[in-house]
């Protein structure tokens, strides 16, 4: 019953991160000028019109994946530079203040409703806010890495007025990269499942998500434990 529990807890987690990630881009896009988002009907927080199966599969069962890209045409920005910096980072700064937002709330169910609630009730949603904090953090990560398609290329390339070696070396091979460190992780993943945890080590792109994630929850944490006077559990 757990393991059901926590796959219903993942994917409905997954729903929202992925939505809000992908409605703040079509939304600041809009709000810049480009009304390509709103005509493609992505200008809404229904998740079916973002979903891509194969990245909400992989964010479920792996822990990051992909929705499908909110189309823009920059040239509608009003500023064509900013638009496009906005537009980019609107995702992760989206996820980031979803994880700010759910922290409390999860800590306060953790702790105040365990006892409280039916057991499997209280299991559901504690599992379901976690998983929200994790992956919002998660999926706010991921989308920092300076490979395309990925948002923080497109960082890059809306700040970015040379367009020297590495940033096409990017532009070329970056989804190349990308796909071979999540196969990889896959791959990890499923030897470390079946019992050889020594794979853990050699999972790149584990190593860099477990690292960033808890650099970048940690303020988090620490400013709810400031203002309330809580511990700072390790989640």
């Amino acid at each position: 019953m757990s393991y059901v529990i926590g796959l219903v807890a993942s994917f409905l987690a997954v729903v929202i991160v992925l939505t809000l990630h992908e409605f703040a881009h079509a939304f600041v896009a809009v709000k810049c000028g480009d009304p390509t988002p709103k005509w493609n009907g992505r200008l809404t927080l229904n998740p079916f019109k973002h979903f891509d199966l194969v990245g909400l599969l992989c964010f479920a069962f792996v822990g990051f994946g992909w929705a499908k890209p909110v189309p823009i045409n920059p040239n509608n920005f009003k500023k064509y530079r900013s638009g496009m910096a906005l537009t980019a980072s609107a995702g992760v700064v989206t996820n980031f203040l979803t994880a700010l937002i759910i922290y409390p709330l999860y800590f306060w169910v953790s702790y105040s409703l365990n006892g409280v609630l039916p057991y499997y009730v209280y299991m559901l949603l504690a599992t379901f806010l976690q998983l929200i904090f994790a992956y919002s953090l998660s999926f706010c990560v991921f989308n920092l890495l300076p490979f395309y398609p990925l948002d923080g290329f497109r960082i890059v390339d809306a700040l970015n007025k040379r367009r020297g070696k590495v940033f096409q070396f990017l532009r070329k091979y970056g989804y190349y990269i990308l796909l071979f460190l999540i196969v990889e992780s896959f791959i990890c993943d499923l030897f470390v499942r079946f019992g050889v945890s020594q794979m853990a080590y050699l999972d790149i792109l584990g190593w860099v998500m477990s690292f960033a994630t808890n650099i970048l929850g940690w303020p988090i944490k620490a400013l709810w434990s400031a203002i309330f006077s809580w511990p700072i559990p390790l989640i």
